[in-house]
């Protein structure tokens, strides 16, 4: 008769044997905790959209909290970005002028390398991250595509993060 109450603590037990608490990042990042991530680099003609970029991904880094970011004294790995293209394509026009579109999305990408602080020629992860967003086209043009870069580099940020610290 006891048996089977001894019994049902020891199932339950077992069912989460596989299962840890804490993140699990990619193999080769196991022995990383902290990341310096110094200004990014900028390819493209949009004016401050380096400092926009790298407090995306430190934002990005610092709510996602598998690395801690620090100075580069003192960091294990450093990250390495550069604003490589931003691109912009119609996505809704008027019926009766289809010269100037309605709606605009904007694309960002970002090329980025995980380097070793130790040593910084062994490359730890590389890549590229994009993201998009939308903005409605008004008078003043050049307003409106400065308002919408933030959120696609948040965007960009995001999926880089995502791919440093979970590998996908």
């Amino acid at each position: 008769m006891n048996s089977p109450l001894l019994l049902a603590p020891l199932l339950l037990l077992a069912s989460c044997a596989g299962y840890h608490i804490g993140n699990a990042k990619p193999a080769p990042l196991v022995g990383i905790k902290s990341i310096a991530v110094p200004m990014f680099a900028n390819d493209t003609q949009h004016p401050r959209a380096e400092a926009l970029a790298t407090s995306a991904v430190s934002s990005a880094l610092s709510q996602d909290s598998t690395f801690r970011i620090t100075r580069s004294e003192h960091a294990d790995a450093i990250l390495e970005g550069r604003i490589k293209n931003i691109s912009y394509s119609a996505i809704r026009g008027s019926r009766l002028d289809t010269v100037h579109p309605d709606e605009l999305s904007n694309t960002v990408t970002l090329m980025w390398i995980l380097k070793d602080a130790k040593n910084p020629r062994h490359i730890l992860a590389s890549g590229s991250s994009t993201g998009t967003s939308q903005l409605f086209v008004d008078p003043d043009l050049q307003t409106a595509r400065n308002n919408a870069l933030p959120d696609a580099l948040e965007r960009a940020a995001d999926a880089l993060v995502s791919r440093i610290a979970n590998g996908f």
